[in-house]
Order: C-alpha cells, then sequence, then structure tokens
C-alpha cells in the first residue's frame, strides 16, 4: 500500500483496513503494512531460533568429528538441522502472514491497527489518547513506531503482540511495526500529532480523553 491524501467511502462500504466508513472531516494521510522480514526476525527471532538449532547440532556432533567418526556426527546432526528447518520455515511463514493480514491506517485524528491471523482486531487510537510517539530507524530503511498511550488507557499485551513495544508489559504500547519508508511515515505520524495538538480543544470535537496542552510533539529517532 502507498501513501493516499483520501480514499472515498460510501455508506456502505468502508475503506480498505477500517471497520467503518469515516466519519465527515476525517481523511487517510497513509495506510501501509509491516515488512514480512521484520515480523519474523524482530518479533519471532527468526535468527535466533537458527542459531539455537545450529548450535544443538554443533554439539551433538562435535565429539564423534573430533573422534574420527564423521558419518556418525552427520547422523547425530542431520535430524536436528532437519527440525531446525522446519522451526525457522514455520516461523517464516507465520511472518509472512501476520504482515498479509495487518493494515496501518494514520488519518488526520487517529491510528487504526487491523491485525490478526485467524481471529482478526481493530485497534482505534483517537490522537486524543497518544501521549507520545517515539521511532527505531532500521538498516533497512523500515522502522518501528510505538505509541504511548495516556494514563489510564490500557491495552492488553498479548492482544496487541507482535504489534506492540517490545519488553513494555506494565504499560503496552502499541507498535506500527517494520513499516517501509520508515522516516517518511514518522513524519507523517508527527504532523498528524501536531496539527491535531494545534486545535484548541473546544473545537477538536468529542473525545474519549481530553488532551492536556502540550507542545508539538517530536519523534524521537534512533537509527
Amino acid at each position: 500500500m502507498s501513501r493516499a491524501e483520501h480514499l472515498p467511502a460510501n455508506a456502505f462500504d468502508a475503506p480498505p483496513g477500517l471497520p467503518a466508513p469515516l466519519p465527515a472531516g476525517e481523511h487517510i494521510l497513509w495506510q501501509g503494512r509491516p515488512c514480512g522480514f521484520g515480523i519474523a526476525f524482530r518479533a519471532l527471532h527468526l535468527r535466533l531460533v537458527g542459531l539455537w538449532f545450529a548450535g544443538l547440532a554443533l554439539w551433538a556432533a562435535l565429539p564423534p568429528a573430533l573422534a574420527g567418526r564423521p558419518v556418525e556426527a552427520a547422523t547425530l546432526a542431520l535430524p536436528t538441522l532437519g527440525a531446525g528447518l522446519g522451526a525457522l520455515a514455520l516461523l517464516a511463514l507465520l511472518g509472512w502472514l501476520s504482515a498479509r493480514t495487518t493494515t496501518y491506517t494514520i488519518t488526520n485524528r487517529r491510528v487504526v491497527m487491523r491485525v490478526g491471523i485467524a481471529l482478526p482486531m481493530t485497534l482505534n487510537l483517537p490522537f486524543a489518547l497518544v501521549e507520545s510517539a517515539g521511532c527505531r530507524v532500521h538498516r533497512d530503511g523500515s522502522a518501528d513506531l510505538p505509541l504511548r498511550p495516556r494514563a489510564g488507557n490500557r491495552i492488553a499485551y498479548l492482544h496487541l503482540w507482535p504489534h506492540a513495544r517490545p519488553w513494555h508489559l506494565n504499560r503496552p504500547e502499541p507498535m506500527l511495526r517494520s513499516v517501509a519508508a520508515g522516516r517518511e511515515v514518522a513524519q507523517i505520524l508527527a504532523g498528524a500529532l501536531a496539527a491535531h495538538r494545534a486545535v484548541p480543544e473546544e473545537a477538536a470535537g468529542p473525545v474519549l480523553v481530553r488532551p492536556r496542552a502540550a507542545p508539538a510533539p517530536r519523534l524521537a529517532t534512533a537509527s
């Protein structure tokens, strides 16, 4: 998916990735999916699982190999390596399915996350509930964009995973994970948050939590 200024919707059809048509005055700034390899490597830890099975195979094969019995060493290592390849293939498939069934949407009023392989779930996060946002850019140009909800707005970590900031269990943070062109998406999100906070509260429309006065947000970027 690519950036879009506005996607039309009628009373019967919602834009892709959204649970319902957008209300008047709201429009899509960006839509996209996570990178499949980003889910597999960073959320499902594909590299660590591969190293684990390689270490197990080496542990089993090393004694007979050092004793000059290469056939026995190969016989001991091959089953472990085969199981490891199967595990890696399964994790890669899960990463691909997770990416294919996920849609991230940034509008001028909220972030919407459509996630879930077997049981799809839609998370609506109005900007009024966002305390801060961050950005971590990876070497491939993709980025993780965590959103910190305001105090009192708790979301279950297991409901979010793998679209959650790692290790933040006490106060889970939804995260747009491994989005391509991460810096550009971060700028879109920062601009939308800044524009929302610049609107006086009485003109901003109904919100679930009234936002406190705050300067224009900056997304902290870490390469």
